[in-house]
């Protein structure tokens, strides 16, 4: 099993920056690829950001691209979401996801493993 816990939610206003971590312990060599995915009340969850355990490649979702970074720690198994110029409509719980798969996916049922979520609220 993989277990993902993330910290770093809170309440911030406009234009503000906020730096998400997720925490992966267990069997972490079974996972290939990291995601971020973000559910706002109503809505379904959506795919942010992915990168995998290797390499330099990184996936944006067209919403957050030049403002949101993804990076990790290999040592550290910790993935990380840098937000920055953070707008009221990015406020959601954000999960951190992995998946086994080789291929970068953007849809939540590609992921095999979940975190708790932690809430990032914007406010005006």
């Amino acid at each position: 099993q993989v277990q993902l816990v993330e910290s770093g939610g809170g309440l911030v206003q406009t234009g503000d920056s906020l730096i998400l971590s997720c925490a992966v312990s267990g069997r972490t060599f079974s996972t290939v690829v990291m995601g971020w995915f973000r559910q706002a009340p109503g809505k379904e969850r959506e795919f942010v950001a992915a990168i995998r355990w290797s390499g330099n490649s990184t996936y944006y979702a067209d919403s957050v691209k030049g403002r949101f970074t993804i990076s990790r720690d290999n040592a550290k198994n910790t993935v990380y979401l840098q937000m920055n110029s953070l707008k009221p409509e990015d406020t959601a719980v954000y999960y951190c996801a992995a998946s086994r798969n080789m291929h970068v996916g953007t849809f939540p049922k590609l992921y095999n493993y979940w975190g708790q979520g932690t809430q990032v609220t914007v406010s005006l």
